[in-house]
């Protein structure tokens, strides 16, 4: 397995240090637009990690690299607007392709906040056919939300439950950066795009539908000491991946954003900062969005002013195999004290960018398999979740 890792930022760099503990690949390349940023992820391991310099814009342009390195797999690990040169790119060099967020959606012209326009993911399911005619495999969101919380989302479909009312994926931290008023864990420019468009439900009767930003809002309460945490509902991939391979009668996403973040990133809507369409400036058009980020602290660097820690779980209710009412929270936390220690990456970061690692893993002892475009819901959860266990991070489940 010869491996093109797109991105160095903060997943790419944490994905590098997993999985330079692991021998079932010949060689990564860490590629970058900026070849100072691949250099130093590569350079901090050993010799199979070779970076280079490339435009992950252009589908030419990865599909070239993936050919000057003979690339078998390719892990797209920079922001979701690169998504579709990305995939077309290793489509065309005859890779094969994961991600960790899918094609970016449109809100419905008239109705944004009733019915979907273009959904996540739509972009890459209308390539479906012909991935799986030339015999490869994109398995797209295998991050941890979504992935790991798909991968859960299977699991108790195969083994905990006869049927399912609800699956809810529920993400809360009580992490802490020392030092600043705002500073998010994870990329600006993915929070934004996921927190401010229409949140996606499904259920049996209406099947994909929408509802307005941050509605729904309910006290989740974490495990592992994180406590209560108010989570909304948030537009995500899960919603549009797990009810393509598990039966449930509703699929839902909410993050717990905290009242603080929300009224930002309301405020970035009303005055315009989240657009991404680029403005006029002086001399220099620049989308207002980017601002923000270049405004905001790097997550990548925030490890070390960070305390506490994050969750992603999925929260199932239904009927066990036994016929009784049945509810469980399926999840996985990481400490940052722990993931800075063992790792150097936060906490956010190496929980991302653990679970691509262990599917390419699964993927090149052939313990997974398959061809098309698919989501992880379509592949035998157990081997993943022992693998993320014998990586160190073990998963929990909590009886509710």
């Amino acid at each position: 397995m010869r491996i093109l890792v797109l991105g160095a930022g903060g997943v790419g760099s944490a994905v590098v240090s997993i999985a330079a503990r692991r021998s079932f690949f010949e060689s990564v390349v860490v590629a970058d637009y900026d070849p100072a940023r691949a250099g130093r992820a590569a350079s901090t391991v050993d010799d199979r990690f070779i970076p280079a310099q490339v435009d992950a814009s252009s589908a030419g342009a990865v599909a070239a690299l993936c050919r000057e390195h003979r690339i078998t797999h390719v892990l797209n690990a920079v922001d979701p607007r690169f998504v579709m040169p990305i995939f077309e790119g290793a489509f065309q060099a005859g890779a094969h392709y994961l991600d960790m967020a899918m094609s970016l959606s449109r809100p419905h012209p008239d109705r944004p906040h009733e019915e979907c326009g273009v959904k996540l993911g739509d972009a890459q399911f209308a390539q479906a056919e012909a991935w799986e005619t030339a015999g490869r495999l994109a398995l797209v969101g295998i991050g941890v939300e979504p992935g790991l919380s798909d991968v859960f989302a299977r699991y108790a479909a195969d083994e905990l439950f006869a049927t399912i009312d609800e699956i809810g994926v529920r993400d809360g931290a009580n992490l802490v950066v020392d030092g600043y008023d705002f500073a998010p864990s994870f990329s600006i420019w993915t929070t934004i795009e996921e927190c401010l468009n229409p949140p996606v439900i499904w259920d049996a009767v209406r099947g994909w539908h929408t509802t307005e930003p941050f509605s729904e809002p309910e006290v989740f309460d974490f495990p592992e000491g994180i406590g209560p945490v108010e989570c909304v509902n948030v537009e995500h991939e899960e919603v549009l991946l797990i009810p393509r391979w598990v039966k449930a009668s509703r699929v839902t996403f909410k993050y717990g954003l905290g009242t603080e973040f929300i009224d930002v990133l309301r405020t970035l809507h009303k005055l315009g900062l989240d657009g991404t369409e680029p403005v006029r400036v002086g001399g220099v058009s620049v989308a207002p969005r980017d601002v923000v980020a270049a405004c905001l602290p790097d997550p990548a660097t925030l490890g070390d002013r960070m305390r506490g820690k994050t969750c992603a779980g999925t929260w199932v209710r239904g009927t066990s195999p036994a016929g009784t009412p049945r509810e469980v929270y399926l999840y996985h936390v990481v400490d940052n004290e722990w993931s800075m220690a063992e790792y150097g990456h936060q906490a956010v970061v190496w929980q991302t960018a653990v679970n691509p690692v262990i599917a390419l893993e699964l993927l090149a002892s052939g313990t997974w398999s398959g061809a098309g475009v698919l989501g992880p819901e379509a592949f035998e959860p157990r081997p993943f979740l022992d693998l993320l266990t014998e990586y160190g991070s073990p998963w929990g489940m909590q009886e509710r």
